[in-house]
């Protein structure tokens, strides 16, 4: 789903037993958005709700099917499962009954399309150790889409440390909460080997670095004031004694619009829950 698709269906309501009466106090359906920290099991923070009524409170004899409909739903945030965060959107049926309401979810996906930023200049990073290392990177741009190719340049200008070797890698830190309650959680997504071997002063080395070969997500920044997902690529240069020098530079991604989306297939929705006598008391 995108945002503002129509998220319509039906709801499927199968008794095991046709015939037997399932007295209930009222069907309806519910879109929901929901921020869950996993830290703060106890909390979910909505950030949308929409709901309908289904039907009114009686009895069911037969299987019964439900046409529902959501018009032009905001979805504001994209679906994301982390490591300490999820969001998500799902849509939940509720039978109510005197006792136990009968309760049955489906989750969705929601992925957020931008376009192409207006701005999008090069990116460039120097790494240095007075007198002994000076080496600078350039990278084609700072925003990429996720099927998109990082392309760069390594430049050797001053090398007198001895280089075992250089690898590129690229990160992504999630945090959650804010103040003294926040939480950093860095996962490298990839690593790359640049180099093998000593660099000479005046030498570059190219980069491709092709992002469709990994699972990311767009970047995003301060969702519903919850938590953040951001991007850097981090350059790492190893010498003979194991010493480690390390760059980082964030970079922000985006996920671009399909080349076609078809419409009369997307907003559509099947929900199908079945009853019985254990699981609803009915009799």
């Amino acid at each position: 789903f995108y945002d503002g698709d129509n998220v319509s269906g039906k709801v499927n309501i199968k008794l095991k037993q046709e015939g037997k009466k399932l007295e209930h106090q009222g069907i309806k359906i519910e879109f929901l958005g929901q921020i869950e920290i996993y830290y703060d099991r106890g909390n979910h923070y909505e950030f949308v709700k929409l709901d309908k009524d289904l039907a009114r409170p009686g009895d069911m004899t037969e299987s019964c099917s439900f046409p529902f409909e959501f018009l032009k739903v905001v979805k504001q945030y994209e679906s994301y499962t982390g490591r300490n965060v999820r969001l998500r959107y799902f849509l939940r049926v509720t039978i109510s009954r005197r006792l136990v309401d009968i309760i049955h979810e489906k989750e969705l996906m929601v992925h957020q399309l931008s376009c192409y930023p207006e701005t999008n200049s090069s990116l460039k990073m120097e790494v240095g150790i007075e007198d002994c290392l000076h080496i600078e990177f350039e990278y084609n741009r700072s925003k990429y889409h996720l099927n998109d190719v990082i392309v760069g340049k390594i430049y050797f200008i001053l090398v007198r440390i001895k280089i075992k070797h250089m690898e590129l890698s690229i990160i992504k830190r999630e945090t959650t909460g804010s103040g003294p309650n926040t939480y950093n959680e860095n996962e490298q997504i990839n690593r790359y080997e640049i180099m093998d071997g000593a660099p000479v002063r005046g030498e570059s080395i190219p980069i491709r670095l092709f992002l469709s070969a990994y699972d990311l997500t767009p970047t995003m920044k301060d969702v519903n004031k919850k938590f953040s997902v951001r991007y850097y690529l981090n350059l790492v240069l190893v010498d003979e004694e194991d010493r480690r020098y390390f760059k980082q530079q964030e970079i922000t991604l985006w996920r671009k619009s399909p080349t076609s989306l078809k419409p009369e297939n997307r907003g559509v929705v099947a929900l199908e829950s079945t009853t019985n006598q254990e699981k609803s008391n009915a009799s």
